[in-house]
């Protein structure tokens, strides 16, 4: 199964020339989940990927620079005459905001859910689920965590011959967890065939935070975690002031987390991001800043660690839409 992570949106709460407001898109299999959705999210999927047919958002907080981008979107996809639902998930509130924000869009033609999350709770998937986790900001946040099921262990036909087991239709019953008959007409279980269980992949965004043991925690050997890194260590009363992070705090959550890697993004506008990305990697020497439109690959873990593609979003397109064909003007 597939797994790679867009970066839509990596600067601070103010947009700037290079960098948008948070958005990150996470495409696994032929799902594709939104998390945030600042300004200007639907031009900077036109700019790369092309128009991406979402399945869910997750908004982490309430502030404006992680949903501005909602109303946009939920209207072109009107436009486009989407048929498939869309569900937006985010913190208590959500829909209060909505409430609000139809007035902007107006009625949309495809079914549309709200669901407010207390924080832990989880959405199932089929093979992962995403996990809400509370964060230190100034309103109520959440991080989320979108964490893979434990795969089968590595089916071993050689002891499976061993005990009896003929190839074909039996060999597949064990690797689904049934017994079978061996040669000697004693039933032969999964585990005396089985390997260890697999670990699936897991990947952590914090939104905006203070460093916290919850995002330690959710985190821990994730494959990548993405962490706000608002700050540089000589405004660290600051980011403690506003809620937010330095990116050496960052990079020691996620050296004590041990995360496979860590991507620093909502790096504040007032500074160079080489400058605050350096304090991060005294502590984490392959922590990185990802720019607009880059994406990270991440394979199963046994195949190695994630992989940054620079720009790799404008090279791995999402299918077009249908054309629009009238005007709503």
């Amino acid at each position: 199964m597939d797994l790679d992570i867009v970066f839509l949106g990596t600067g601070g709460s103010v947009p700037t020339a290079r960098r948008a407001t948070a958005c990150v898109l996470v495409r696994r299999g032929g799902e594709r989940l939104l998390f945030d959705c600042g300004e200007g999210a639907q031009r900077q999927m036109q700019r790369s990927t092309g128009l991406v047919q979402l399945d869910e958002i997750y908004v982490t907080h309430l502030h404006a620079d992680h949903y501005l981008g909602i109303p946009g979107l939920l209207k072109t996809y009107d436009l486009h005459d989407r048929g498939r639902p869309l569900r937006i998930v985010g913190p208590p509130g959500l829909r209060g905001l909505f409430a609000a924000v139809r007035r902007i869009v107006g009625r949309v033609r495809y079914p549309l859910e709200l669901l407010e999350l207390g924080a832990g709770e989880a959405i199932a998937h089929d093979g992962y689920e995403v996990r809400s986790f509370p964060v230190a900001h100034r309103i109520t946040a959440y991080g989320y965590a979108l964490v893979e099921a434990e795969r089968p262990g590595r089916f071993d036909p050689a002891a499976a011959a061993r005990l009896g087991v003929a190839p074909g239709p039996d060999y597949g019953r064990l690797q689904r967890g049934e017994e079978v008959p061996g040669g000697d007409g004693s039933a032969v279980r999964p585990e005396q065939v089985m390997g260890e269980a697999r670990p699936g992949r897991k990947i952590v965004i914090s939104g905006d935070t203070t460093p916290c043991e919850m995002t330690k925690i959710a985190a821990h050997r994730a494959e990548l975690l993405v962490h706000d890194g608002s700050f540089a260590d000589a405004e660290t009363e600051r980011a403690a002031e506003t809620g937010h992070s330095t990116a050496r705090q960052a990079a020691e959550l996620a050296r004590s987390a041990e995360v496979r890697m860590l991507a620093l993004v909502h790096v504040s506008s007032r500074y160079q991001v080489d400058a605050v990305l350096a304090e991060a990697r005294e502590v984490t020497p392959d922590a990185f800043a990802p720019r607009d439109f880059d994406l990270v690959e991440v394979p199963l873990p046994e195949r190695g660690r994630p992989v940054l593609v620079e720009r790799g979003a404008r090279e791995r397109r999402e299918p077009a839409p249908a054309p629009v064909e009238a005007s709503a003007d």
